[in-house]
């Protein structure tokens, strides 16, 4: 609307300045005469006003209406006298008319808003790009693999339960899990993540990712608003929404700088009358401090800023629930991390193994993972992902058998293996190497669990018995936790592991990140006491969870930050969710909270710095020494004003998290 009436009223303004006098006097000319020339400034200049003029009388309305008189309040004040005064001058008022000021005046004003607007718009981008990752239609398979019939539905028509065909390069149309099929789905718009994420049977996708080259069938578990990428869209919207401290300092300065424009207007026009002027030149000095005056700038520092950061976290994984928490990230002095599922992967892997010489790790891995596949319990599982995340290809295992209690046993590649823990071997009446006796006691002090591989001989006509490896299974830690807490220090800031399991398994972890400070066996109601305590200590902290047992402690800290956004971004407790659930982003929260704090505090310096120095000029306190500045002029700088803040804003985007 804005941008329209901008073109429509800059072609109205365009024989309003030629006719007008100030053009012709500053460039010399003479303007072509005809018939009723003379009236071709008032009758553009009350067309530019009562076409571009309307937007900003009603935002005025709107704004007193609400006892809130803003800028809206001061352009439309200033247009209004500018029009008035004009048109009593043209019925026969001594004075100059300021129809070509008007003009100008109100064609800057429609360019600022449409810039400002275009800017705001720009930045709540995502909203609209997040909506479009959602496709419109979707191909539900029904009946058996064997008489198996697809129908092409709208997305709205899915429910739990049913099935989905997602054919190579389409988008995944609901939250959902791999039923059949193998392919690698890029993620990258939902948690920031550029390399694909392979998908297999039993692993989860979510709405509006793009699948590769394979082809998936998918059991829908979630549509419409339970999705996650809407869940996403709601909490940008959320943030983008709320206001942070600086937001409301801005707008209440700007709420208080139109009292002082109005104020300074009054003072000006009396000042102006009272040394002799005449009315026509002490109402031009009143429409240039009221529009020079105008707050638009200072509206626009800190929302735009906002505004921007808001769609730069979400664009790298980082939702912001409520600025106030991102405004506060930047004070942060300590940070408190859950342990299991934040800085450790919350699924057991083999941390550590020994072998005997003649055993490469790899090669033991391998048995034992083949051993194991077919194994239930969670120890076993770990040994079989830990060999599949290091590419090991397993044999397949014949003739298995679960130990109750004790373990597994299995035939691999002729050979009969056992796997299991103390209880297993002290069964078989096998001596544990002393090396790997050593290795075991090790583990078993830093709370692990140890599994030996046990090497019965041939499967057929028996043999020899001996250990042959032994694996220390635990919690794993994330790879990318060691360098997250590498940049918190690096920052100055305390790191608290706070965990509910026992502290030989609490102070492990802590060790090997380097960890601060240990708090082991907390219960979850107890966590919150322990934020409180920190933050009576002085501290600013920030609590990194999964934002459900750690809920209340969330709520407690100066910032909560809550973890595993990817397969569930309902998380409510939190002020900043984490998409990708890497604690790496915790440094990069940090990053973007002092940079916005940075633009914001520019921002700031910029708008109410030009009103400090323009409101002056524009009464006119120059005027002795002939700097006097028109209301165009006035309108040019006003508008230049909110420019820059907008260009300012926008370089927070160059920022690198």
């Amino acid at each position: 609307m804005f941008r329209d009436r901008f073109w429509i009223a800059l072609l109205l303004t365009l024989p309003t300045l030629i006719w007008g006098h100030m053009l012709q006097r500053a460039l010399g000319y003479e303007a072509p005469m005809f018939t009723g020339a003379r009236l071709v400034p008032a009758l553009f200049g009350a067309a530019v006003f009562l076409y571009g003029g309307p937007p900003f009388l009603r935002g005025a309305t709107r704004e007193i209406g609400d006892r809130r008189p803003g800028m809206m309040t001061l352009i439309a004040l200033a247009i209004s006298v500018a029009f008035v005064f004009s048109a009593v001058v043209e019925l026969g008022f001594p004075g100059m008319p300021l129809w070509e000021e008007l003009a100008t005046l109100v064609t800057i004003m429609l360019l600022g808003h449409w810039m400002e607007m275009r800017s705001i718009a720009q930045a709540q981008g995502a909203l609209g790009a997040l909506a479009k990752l959602l496709p419109d239609r979707a191909v539900r398979v029904r009946g058996d693999s064997g008489a198996e019939r697809e129908e092409e539905v709208s997305v709205e028509a899915l429910n739990a339960g049913d099935v989905v065909l997602v054919r190579p390069g389409a988008h995944v149309p609901a939250d959902g899990m791999v039923r059949d099929g193998h392919s690698a789905v890029n993620e990258s718009m939902i948690t920031g993540e550029s390399v694909p994420v392979e998908k297999a049977p039993g692993t989860r996708v979510i709405a509006g990712t793009v699948n590769g080259s394979g082809s998936l069938r998918v059991e829908v578990t979630d549509t419409g608003e339970r999705t996650a990428l809407a869940g996403i869209m709601r909490l940008v919207a959320e943030a983008q929404r709320s206001k942070s401290r600086a937001q409301v300092l801005a707008d209440r300065a700007a709420f208080w700088l139109t009292w002082i424009a109005l104020g300074a207007g009054a003072v000006t026009l009396v000042a102006w009358l009272a040394v002799g002027a005449s009315a026509a030149t002490a109402v031009e000095r009143l429409v240039t401090v009221l529009v020079i005056a105008c707050p638009h700038a200072l509206g626009l520092a800190v929302p735009l800023v906002l505004a921007i950061s808001t769609t730069l976290g979400a664009q790298s994984g980082l939702l912001v629930r409520d600025r106030r928490g991102l405004e506060t990230a930047r004070l942060l002095t300590a940070v408190v991390f859950d342990k299991t599922g934040t800085l450790t992967l919350g699924e057991h892997r083999v941390v550590d193994m020994l072998t005997v010489q003649d055993l490469r790790p790899d090669d033991a891995l391998r048995v034992a993972a083949a051993v194991e596949r077919d194994a239930e319990h969670p120890v076993g599982r770990a040994i079989v992902a830990s060999a599949a995340a290091r590419d090991l290809v397993v044999a397949r295992a014949t003739d298995f058998e679960a130990i109750p209690g004790r373990g597994v046993r299995a035939t691999v590649d002729g050979r009969r293996y056992s796997a299991g823990g103390p209880n297993l071997v002290a069964r078989l009446a096998v001596t544990v190497p002393l090396d790997l006796q050593l290795f075991g006691e090790r583990a078993a002090m830093r709370g692990q669990g140890v599994v030996y591989l046990i090497d019965e001989g041939p499967a057929v006509g028996g043999g020899s018995v001996g250990v042959r490896a032994a694996f220390a299974v635990a919690d794993a830690i994330r790879p990318e936790s060691v360098d997250a807490v590498r940049r918190l220090h690096e920052r100055g800031i305390e790191i608290v592991m706070m965990t509910g399991d026992a502290t030989a398994v609490a102070t492990t972890v802590a060790k090997e990140l380097g960890i601060d400070t240990v708090l082991s066996q907390v219960l979850p109601e107890e966590k919150a006491s322990h934020i409180a305590r920190l933050q009576q200590e002085g501290k600013r902290v920030a609590m990194v969870g999964d934002g459900v047992n750690d809920a209340p402690a969330l709520v407690t800290a100066d910032v909560g930050i809550a973890v595993g956004a990817g397969t569930d971004v309902a998380v409510e407790a939190g002020d900043i969710v984490l998409v990708r659930s890497d604690p790496r982003d915790i440094p990069r929260i940090i990053n973007l909270s002092r940079a916005t704090y940075r633009k914001m505090v520019q921002n700031l310096w910029w708008a109410a710095g030009y009103n400090i120095v323009a409101i002056p000029l524009a009464a006119g306190v120059l005027a002795p020494w002939g700097i006097v500045l028109t209301p165009a002029i006035g309108a040019v700088l006003m508008s230049m004003s909110t420019i820059i803040v907008a260009i300012n804003a926008q370089l927070l985007r160059r920022v690198e998290l």
